[in-house]
């Protein structure tokens, strides 16, 4: 038994007696104790009610394949394979796992709770259970590896776009692949390239890492922020958030195909968090003002001897203290 089909059965906000729901879940009363401490282990709020039984008194925010695929437009929804998943180590990892069993069909997994989630270069990715998103997508390309500069860069104003249309101001975007509020790190992306399938046609794995209600972590060494936190009076729903986001993905990606990365270098220099600030790249051997993108995604630094481009993917920046 797991924790979320015990949620499932409390999330009405009623009491429910131990003897009730062992017998509904099909196991012992005594499993049903420890799935209650396994559950306000991970964050739920359970009041246990003396001879009566269990209510739970926080909000929840189950994931749910239906409520995702409501929240996307009615024409995209028969294009997704679409899996919503309680526990998998890394949702790129899962969607790499899917395509052969996606019939044609743009995969997509989401989880709620990653035990291997992975950020940039190999750094470990914050993935509380029940607290955040975690969402990958496959998509594909045709024209090889050439055509992907500034991909990442177009998913961050993606993902921008779907969170303003949610309700959040001042969205941030750090290059090359960060989503920042003003008080910290909101999120991340991370686009895993898997070689050519065929001639010219290139698979990309896109992850995008969002905190919703995250109130701790461990091990993280920058300011953060989640959407709970930055703007509490909405009431967010991880399956609405998901749905926003999977489409504006997907209303990008065709314009990126088509155009390339030009018609997206201004909605990111909108939201570019690093400009006019003193920046350091390349391990400090490059220093200056951050002056925005160029038209293939690398970063220019305006340096005592001219602009510097730094390219994505080879070194990475760090404003200057």
């Amino acid at each position: 038994m797991k924790s979320k089909a015990l949620l499932e059965l409390l999330s009405d906000g009623q009491v429910h007696s131990g003897e009730s729901l062992a017998s509904r879940l099909g196991v012992s009363r005594t499993a049903i104790w420890k799935q209650i401490r396994r559950a306000m282990d991970e964050g739920a709020e359970i009041a246990t009610i003396r001879g009566r039984g269990y209510r739970l008194t926080s909000r929840l925010d189950l994931l749910d394949r239906d409520s995702v695929l409501e929240c996307l437009a009615p024409a995209r929804r028969d294009s997704l394979f679409l899996n919503v998943l309680d526990e998998v180590d890394s949702t790129n990892a899962e969607v790499l796992r899917q395509i052969p069993a996606g019939a044609g069909k743009i995969p997509v997994v989401m989880a709620d709770c990653q035990t291997a989630g992975r950020g940039r270069r190999g750094r470990v990715w914050q993935s509380p259970r029940g607290e955040n998103l975690y969402l990958s997508i496959g998509l594909t390309f045709h024209g090889g590896f050439g055509v992907l500069d500034g991909l990442s860069l177009v998913l961050g104003v993606a993902v921008a776009n779907a969170l303003e249309q949610l309700g959040v101001p001042e969205v941030g975007l750090k290059w090359p692949n960060d989503i920042f509020l003003p008080d910290g790190k909101l999120g991340g992306i991370l686009v895993e390239l898997q070689g050519e399938l065929e001639e010219g046609v290139v698979q990309v794995i896109a992850g995008i890492g969002l905190n919703v209600r995250m109130s701790r972590t461990e091990g993280v060494d920058q300011p953060w922020s989640s959407l709970a936190r930055a703007c509490p009076e909405i009431e967010w729903s991880r399956n609405q958030i998901a749905g926003a986001v999977i489409d504006a993905v997907l209303d990008a990606v065709p314009v990126f195909s088509d155009l390339g990365f030009r018609d997206f270098r201004e909605p990111w220099q909108r939201r570019d968090i690093f400009k006019g600030k003193s920046l350091q790249a390349k391990g400090g051997e490059i220093e200056g003002v951050g002056c925005g993108i160029d038209g293939n995604g690398n970063y220019r630094i305006q340096t005592t001897d001219g602009v510097v481009p730094v390219r994505a993917g080879e070194i990475s920046l760090r404003v200057m203290q």
